[in-house]
């Protein structure tokens, strides 16, 4: 038995795989920066809220490793189920993390998002298993994702709770 070849590193779709995700966060803040200074602001929210600043810091790290685990897996793409499987959960949670930021902050639906998020975090965790059959290190590069989302469910669910 022969081992595996290593896979050479391809910077072209690596690029693209960071711009994908970096653009959905982008197009995301379109609908979170007016409304930080406004609406959000009157919110009452808990005391382990971060500050305004780390949102940002945290969400551009966050999608440099979904991307860097999406390329990953793309690099041992085959063609089975398994792999379209993988790629068709990897896109609804890209399209539900963006959904989140136009129901909390674009139409003001604190409840809505709290849905939102609980369903992002179980396609996040689903996302984790199907990229783990793939590559194990492109699983493990989205648990920060999954602990920021978890610790967001938190904060969205705290936000609701004190301003019913």
């Amino acid at each position: 038995m022969s081992s595996p070849v290593p896979t050479k590193f391809q910077p072209i779709p690596f690029i693209i795989s960071v711009a994908i995700t970096l653009t959905i966060g982008f197009v995301a803040s379109y609908f979170t920066r007016p409304e930080i200074a406004g609406w959000y602001a009157t919110l009452h929210k808990p005391t382990f809220t971060p500050p305004s600043w780390a949102f940002p810091v945290a969400w551009t790290v966050i999608y440099i490793l979904i991307a860097t685990s999406a390329y990953l897996v793309w690099q041992k793409r085959d063609g089975s189920a398994n792999y379209k499987r993988a790629r068709l959960i990897y896109f609804v949670q890209l399209f539900v993390n963006f959904s989140w930021s136009i129901i909390f902050f674009g139409m003001h639906q604190i409840l809505g998002a709290l849905i939102i998020i609980i369903i992002l975090w179980l396609y996040i965790l689903l996302n984790i298993f199907s990229f783990s059959k793939f590559s194990l290190t492109a699983a493990r590069l989205l648990i920060p994702y999954l602990l920021w989302v978890t610790f967001a469910t938190a904060l969205n669910y705290s936000i609701y709770i004190l301003n019913r």
